[in-house]
């Protein structure tokens, strides 16, 4: 039986996390949670790299190269582990998370955070709408079916920045053409949070005591999060707030900006049969239309609350952010 509280370990047995492997260090999140991990000098990281991979790795990670083909490369990358963060793009083969996973439960890796980093996936609504949801469940139901790992998943929103300057089909701006979306009335609320406040988020989440030290002990703990999900943001904003925001940085006026409007569920219907024909632009314009429909679901802080407070999340400035975001939006990208 697992114990409840710490003093009831036997004695010698840690109560914190120490050793934490990730995989995707040299992403867009996964850059960040590992040089936030490194700042608070709490942990020891090992990054789990291809053979081929030519990603750059932050100074102070151990490197240990993978063969997804080869179960036990990953099974002798994760043991020692007390920790597996996994940072995915989109397009990566889903059997590779599947492998990531068996291998951690045979190296008996206590917690897995899997590549859950975006909208609240627990809503109804969105599970049902959005085509990953049941996906991202199969990955959690197969972590508690083995038995060995715990899992905590980040619901943070869309990342603020690369949302803004990733184009219309994300948030709805067009710097270069100086047009915006809104969708609806522009008005709805949703959280959003940029990528540093997500790595501060599972830097602190990390650094928490794994249990309480006995039942009257009330402070966090990794324990109270199992195989559950933590809630973080830096903001929570309409597209109104956003445009404005972009306005104070560019030092451009209202009349300097083309504003159309389109019905969310619209823009939805059109994001999904754009993807049923092959077009993937279609999956980030249904994602992202869906998220912004006015039934609250985006708003995950008013159903759910956050943890910022547990975790000690700074607040954030707006306009610093919207202006890491026009920054971004000049630079090319292949999607």
């Amino acid at each position: 039986m697992a114990h409840k509280f710490a003093r009831e370990q036997p004695q010698g047995l840690k109560n914190h996390i120490e050793k934490v492997a990730i995989v995707g260090a040299g992403g867009n999140v996964g850059k960040i949670i590992t040089e936030e991990l490194l700042k608070a000098g709490k942990h020891k990281i090992t990054a789990l790299t291809r053979q081929d991979s030519t990603s750059t790795i932050s100074a102070g990670v151990e490197i240990k190269k993978i063969n997804y083909a080869d179960q036990a490369s990953l099974i002798e990358a994760l043991e020692g582990q007390d920790a597996l963060i996994i940072t995915m793009g989109s397009r990566a083969p889903p059997e590779q998370q599947t492998k990531l996973i068996e291998a951690a439960a045979v190296a008996n890796v206590a917690w897995v955070l899997p590549n859950e980093w975006g909208y609240d996936i627990t809503d109804p609504g969105l599970y049902k709408d959005i085509p990953i949801g049941e996906k991202h469940a199969q990955y959690r139901a197969h972590i508690e079916k083995l038995g060995k790992s715990s899992w905590i998943g980040v619901t943070c929103g869309f990342w603020y920045e690369f949302s803004l300057s990733h184009g219309p089909s994300a948030f709805g701006f067009d710097f270069n053409d100086r047009t915006v979306t809104f969708f609806d009335d522009g008005n709805t609320h949703i959280n959003t949070s940029t990528w540093i406040q997500c790595g501060r988020g599972v830097a602190n989440l990390l650094a928490l005591k794994v249990l309480p030290d006995d039942k009257n002990d009330q402070s966090p703990c990794l324990a109270h999060y199992r195989n559950n999900f933590i809630y973080v943001s830096s903001f929570n904003v309409s597209q109104r707030d956003m445009l404005g925001s972009v306005m104070r940085v560019t030092g451009t006026e209202l009349d300097d900006w083309k504003i159309e409007h389109e019905p969310s569920t619209s823009r939805y219907k059109d994001g999904v049969e754009a993807m049923q024909k092959g077009d993937l632009t279609g999956y980030v314009k249904l994602m992202y239309s869906r998220v912004f429909y006015q039934d609250g679901s985006g708003e995950f802080e008013m159903t759910k609350g956050l943890q910022n407070g547990v975790l000690g999340l700074p607040k954030e400035n707006l306009d610093e952010c919207t202006k890491i975001a026009v920054e971004m939006a000049k630079i090319p990208r292949i999607y």
